[in-house]
């Protein structure tokens, strides 16, 4: 039993770093964009959109390569703001 543990620890490690390598993390991505000119950079999308939520809580972005969603709470819910990626515009808002 044991040396079945081992080969499974062994075998997690040598596909773990190949799994990760596949799925780049939404950071990368966005850097990626950015850097392309697809995408404005995320402190700027934030610095339009968060004084609009007034006062609502910040919990932080998601980026899916066109639009960043950025997720906020107040007063128990949760507010997502969906904001092309390249032109910083708001084009939704779902949960108020």
């Amino acid at each position: 039993m044991r040396s079945l543990f081992t080969l499974f620890l062994a075998a997690l490690a040598v596909t773990t770093p190949a799994a990760a390598l596949e799925r780049p993390r939404d950071q990368d991505r966005a850097f990626e964009a950015t850097r392309k000119g697809r995408s404005m950079p995320l402190p700027m999308i934030e610095r339009r959109v968060l004084p609009r939520m007034g006062g609502a809580d910040y919990l932080g972005p998601e980026f899916n390569g066109s639009t960043y969603r950025l997720k906020f709470m107040r007063g128990g819910r949760v507010i997502w703001i969906d904001v092309d990626a390249a032109s910083g515009r708001i084009v939704g808002r779902s949960g108020e």
